[in-house]
């Protein structure tokens, strides 16, 4: 499934790199609401929780569903500005319609507000509808959704200052701490730009944001199958240290297309394809007992063959496919070929499947 951006005719231009302060305060709140999805930040995320005031942390649990498990558009600038307090008075400029809206998709669930649809601020209907969503989801939605729209200034002030405290209790400290980072990632995004084109910039992004082959669309690994256009407004790309393993997109009618992705860490994520073939190829039981063998030392094709009862050409094969799924390597000796494990590549997959193959 993906997320198809028509880019068509857009000028280069139009498709920026940028650093957005917002933006990554919005992946750090994200940390914070699911550390579980960001293993090497979870003592970050409990150092922080065990710093903050009881009514901070308590403002984060009543608002978390704005980023914990999608992110509210107006939290993902388009057009980033050098500083926090810049972003956020964009954000004060938003109209309360469009600010309720893009509030209650997260509140309410992504899939069940849309634009375009009668404003619950206005039809009576519609309001009903929004409280009903929220009030499935939980009884934090069901009361964030009434005071929203009850009284939308108010929640958008409350909002406001909850950022700016987070900024205050540890968002400045953490950002001091990766904006060198992000803006190295900065320019050798923009660098690869302007020398090589937007193929070469998006296949540095991540290998799950590529360049449809007659260069008319982004196409994005996403849990969504839809598709947006850039119009003349174009795209940005936003670069994130706390994000890291998420690629977040933002594309609702009327915003612009923006994505956020994880500055490389020590070791690049390897794409939903790789991941599907490796356990494609695990799936088999033959391949399976292969692999446990070779976990044990390296083993000629012969040598499998004859410990297993089965045909060198079947024994071929299946090699074939671990090798294609990159689980092995083959090294040559004289004239015997020996296969062994890729370690890493394998305990990469989860210690369980490790333990189970080393056994």
């Amino acid at each position: 499934m993906t997320l198809r951006i028509d880019i068509g005719g857009l000028p280069s231009g139009h498709l920026r790199f940028a650093v957005s302060p917002l933006a990554e305060l919005t992946a750090m709140l994200h940390v914070l609401a699911e550390p579980g999805h960001h293993p090497q930040l979870a003592g970050w995320a409990a150092e922080v929780w065990a710093g903050l005031r009881p009514e901070l942390a308590e403002r984060l649990r009543e608002a978390e569903f704005l980023w914990r498990s999608s992110r509210a558009d107006f939290l993902v600038p388009a057009r980033p500005r050098p500083t926090l307090a810049g972003e956020l008075d964009e954000v004060d400029r938003i109209d309360d319609e469009t600010y309720v809206t893009a509030a209650l998709i997260t509140t309410c669930g992504s899939n069940r507000v849309h634009f375009g649809a009668p404003s619950p601020l206005a039809d009576a209907t519609a309001r009903e509808r929004a409280l009903d969503l929220a009030q499935a989801r939980g009884a934090l939605q069901e009361a964030f959704a009434e005071r929203l729209l009850a009284d939308p200034a108010a929640v958008r002030a409350r909002v406001r200052d909850t950022l700016e405290q987070c900024a205050e209790a540890f968002f400045d400290a953490a950002w001091t701490g990766v904006a060198g980072q992000l803006a190295a990632d900065l320019r050798r995004k923009n660098d690869l730009l302007a020398r090589h084109g937007i193929g070469a910039a998006l296949a540095s992004v991540s290998g799950a944001v590529t360049l449809s082959p007659d260069g008319g669309r982004i196409v994005v690994d996403k849990l969504q199958d839809t598709a947006t256009t850039a119009g003349d407004t174009g795209v940005t790309f936003l670069p994130s240290v706390f994000g890291r393993p998420h690629l977040v997109a933002v594309h609702a009618p009327g915003w612009r297309p923006v994505v956020q992705y994880p500055v490389a860490g020590p070791a690049e994520p390897v794409p939903l394809e790789t991941v599907t073939l490796r356990l494609s190829a695990l799936a088999h039981p033959v391949r399976l007992r292969l692999l446990r063998t070779l976990a044990r030392g390296p083993h000629t094709t012969g040598e499998l063959a004859d410990a297993w009862a089965l045909s060198a050409p079947e024994v071929s094969r299946h090699l074939a496919v671990l090798r294609r799924a990159g689980l092995l390597t083959a090294r040559r000796q004289g004239r015997y070929v020996r296969y062994s494990v890729t370690l890493p590549e394998l305990t990469a997959l989860g210690s369980d499947l490790l333990a189970a193959v080393l056994r």
